[in-house]
């Protein structure tokens, strides 16, 4: 159930910077629990037969990604008509999160796509494109990481 302090603040008029603002910094926290979780994946041992976590893991990555995903898009409708006067190192620091996050996304989606394609046949061929995919897609994860510290230097009140 919402509480009504919340329902209070989203029903009042709302300066438009700093909506844009409310969703960077949305978008920011979404991206860092994604990165935490992706790095939390990669160190369960491979070999400790606890497939069930295994699979709690990759499910909590999925989630992030897609919060990660719709974060973006909430950022994109926010801040496509604002342009803050002055220069405003947070917004910058938000469209290269912003750039980021939609980079990550783009490579894992592909990386989900061709995983898909070669699961069905095995091509011994492919397996050098998989695995330039998948390098990509960790140097994205690496960007993005590296956006929403970028981001949250500049808002240190950030939770």
């Amino acid at each position: 159930m919402p509480s009504p302090h919340r329902t209070a603040i989203a029903d009042a008029p709302r300066d438009p910077t700093q909506v844009v603002r409310s969703t960077a910094d949305a978008l920011c926290r979404a991206a860092m629990e994604c990165c935490r979780q992706h790095d939390r994946s990669a160190r369960l041992p491979a070999d400790d037969g606890g497939e069930l976590e295994h699979r709690q893991a990759d499910e909590l990555c999925r989630l992030c990604d897609g919060s990660l995903v719709e974060l973006s898009d909430a950022y994109t409708a926010a801040a496509a008509s604002l342009h803050p006067a002055g220069d405003q190192a947070w917004w910058h620091k938000a469209n290269a999160l912003w750039h980021a996050s939609r980079e990550y996304a783009r490579r894992h989606a592909g990386c989900d796509a061709l995983g898909k394609r070669l699961s069905a046949k095995h091509d011994s061929g492919r397996l050098g494109e998989m695995q330039m995919e998948y390098e990509l897609e960790a140097s994205a994860l690496l960007a993005l990481r590296h956006a929403a510290e970028a981001y949250r230097a500049t808002r240190p009140d950030l939770a």
